[in-house]
């Protein structure tokens, strides 16, 4: 069940929680990802996490899995560290229903369905927003768990160069560097950063599962990635746009049918926003994302599969007042697939109508979306999200709100030689979700609580072979809150989720794999007012059991660590930082048979003006 005696602990002695980024941003910040619309904080009626580059550096993050671990409603699988393959869960959906952007342009295999997180430098980062709940009705496939975004480097109206490096446990080394720049009509930002460990033995399998091969060894990562973006402001207002991502990585990690692998992630785009008139916005965008690898077993080529998506976007936002905006538009989508393998389908295209109105009456917010996509293979799948808001006070609001999803099966699911299944159907589902959220002196906090269920769930019988499962229901609850006490600032985040599996036949009444069932967060940092240039702070991180497979007979066991970070600053520009995962060398697995991180340190110097 959902509430157990540890989870109704919790409830007891952290009524309300909150992940440090959520607390830490200014409510008047922009909040893009959730309507595709610029909107403040206060505004939103979606359940939104923002981590800023500040956050990122004050927790001295080390990678996406560590920006994103613990954030309500999140749970993250790995197999044994740097660069290996990394899943995210969002409410309890699986890792290929969380849609993922990088400035807008989706990203993400074709084949796999999934993004790869371990490929994306975190120091190219700037800003990610996560929305939780289904967007399908904005965004199409893949948004039934929710939509992650991630911003890069803009330029500023001053010239600012930025370096960093540092280096720590495992032979790890890293350094980046970049230039920004910018005016009233203009701004320019170029980023490269390198990363390369000699990391841990990643699988630690008797052949019988996991990776099924024994290579008691160390699994390196070397990941080279940079980025590139720019615009201009004409003098009528309109604005250009045009950004570029690429990484270039090389991977060892532990399997029988490879053992090396060289990744390539790259996403592209441009976009132009003008007023045809004084209430009416346009934004025209396209893009292009490409996720390419070259396996290898020893020396000797295994595979190759080369994936890539080219979208267009025509998106049109009205004003009607101040109260009210609506926006209508079209999206073109096309997958395709290059490969050793021989799909018996490498492509497919999907087109899409959508519109949104947002509303305000007085105390009460409103939005609702419909979309409808056609899919080359699969149709057309109508989508909805219906949500409201009323301000029972200044400081508190209560929320409701209703979505509907789908998501078209992966060419791998579909196709794969002698793996695929071609008779799969769509994923469908719905969601329902109550809010309420508040702020008091110093501190800020929210309660969600939500159901989804999902028809025709793709997962694995005994064979690993994909099948459909007819029915799941998660239960989750969300909980946040962040405060400040004199010099100590306290953030925490607690999810309990209740990912079940409704189908017919043995599995019935089973956890679905890989989402643990319980996860708290405690972040806690301290500023000293007589020593202003220091700072350090902790984080807790704990999550309770969890099972690899639907049978639910390979369990691993709940863990709890923590790590320690301190810093100081020389001057205004130049920071030296310092941090210890994993402090009490906590031996866990997020995946059955894979090892994760023991004690590290890692080092590093910045300067940033």
């Amino acid at each position: 069940m959902l509430l157990r005696p540890l989870s109704a602990a919790l409830l007891l002695t952290l009524p309300f929680s909150l992940f440090a980024e959520e607390a830490a941003l200014p409510l008047d910040d922009l909040i893009i990802t959730a309507t595709r619309t610029a909107q403040t904080a206060d505004e939103t009626l979606a359940s939104v996490t923002v981590i800023t580059q500040k956050d990122l550096q004050r927790l001295q993050a080390r990678s996406l899995q560590d920006a994103l671990r613990g954030v309500p409603g999140i749970s993250i699988s790995n197999n044994g560290g740097a660069g290996m393959a990394t899943s995210i869960f969002m409410r309890g959906a699986e890792s290929d229903q969380v849609l993922v952007l990088i400035d807008g342009v989706k990203v993400g295999s074709t084949t796999l369905g999934t993004t790869a997180f371990q490929d994306l430098p975190i120091t190219l980062i700037d800003r990610i927003e996560v929305v939780r709940g289904p967007r399908a009705s904005l965004y199409g496939s893949e948004a039934i768990g929710g939509v992650i975004q991630i911003f890069t480097r803009k330029g500023d109206v001053t010239l600012k160069p930025n370096f960093s490096i540092g280096g720590g446990s495992d032979e790890t080394v890293e350094a980046t560097a970049g230039l920004s720049a910018g005016s009233e009509q203009s701004w320019f930002s170029a980023n490269v950063t390198g990363f390369n460990t000699q990391g841990f033995n990643a699988c630690d399998s008797d052949g019988s599962g996991g990776c099924y091969t024994i290579e008691p060894d160390k699994d390196g990562h070397q990941n080279l990635g940079g980025t590139l973006r720019t615009g201009w402001r004409f003098a009528n207002g309109a604005e250009a746009d045009f950004h570029w991502l690429r990484t270039n990585s090389e991977t060892e990690f532990d399997s029988s049918f490879s053992n090396e692998a060289e990744n390539e992630l790259q996403a592209l785009g441009s976009s132009l926003r003008f007023s045809p008139m004084h209430n009416w916005q346009m934004n025209l965008a396209a893009g292009q994302s490409q996720d390419n690898s070259e396996n290898f077993l020893g020396n000797a080529f295994i595979s190759q599969y080369d994936t890539t998506r080219n979208s267009v976007s025509w998106q049109n936002d009205i004003s009607l007042g101040t109260e009210h905006l609506v926006t209508a538009g079209f999206d073109w989508q096309d997958d395709q697939i290059d490969s050793t393998d021989n799909y018996f389908v490498d492509s497919r295209d999907n087109k899409a109508l959508f519109t949104q109105y947002q509303g305000t009456f007085g105390d009460y917010d409103v939005q609702a979306s419909l979309r409808n996509d056609d899919n080359e293979q699969f149709g057309n799948h109508a989508t909805g999200n219906l949500a409201a808001g009323y301000a029972l006070s200044d400081t508190l609001r209560f929320m409701a709100s209703y979505g509907t999803a789908f998501k078209a099966p992966t060419f791998n699911e579909l196709y794969y030689p002698e793996f695929g299944n071609p008779n799969l159907s769509p994923e469908k589902s719905r969601s329902f979700e109550l809010g309420l959220a508040g702020e008091l002196e110093k501190s800020h906090w929210s309660v969600n609580a939500f159901e989804t269920h999902i028809e025709d769930l793709v997962g694995f019988d005994a064979n690993f072979s994909p099948v459909n499962i007819d029915k799941t229901r998660i239960l989750g609850v969300e909980t946040i809150l962040g405060f400040s006490i004199r010099q100590w600032e306290i953030n925490t985040g607690l999810t309990l989720l209740d990912p079940e599996n409704q189908s017919t036949g043995s599995n019935h009444g089973n956890e679905l794999p890989r989402r643990a069932e319980q996860s708290l967060r405690i972040d806690v940092d301290r500023n000293f007012h007589n020593l202003p240039n220091i700072r350090c702070g902790a984080t807790l991180q704990a999550e309770n059991k969890r099972y690899d497979d639907l049978a639910n007979t390979a369990q691993m066991g709940g863990y709890a660590t923590v790590d320690i970070r301190g810093e100081f600053a020389f001057s205004k520009e130049w920071l030296a930082q310092a941090r210890v995962a994993n402090l009490f060398d906590k031996a866990y697995e997020t995946a059955d048979f894979y090892n994760q991180q023991d004690r590290s340190l890692f080092v590093t110097l910045r300067y940033q003006p």
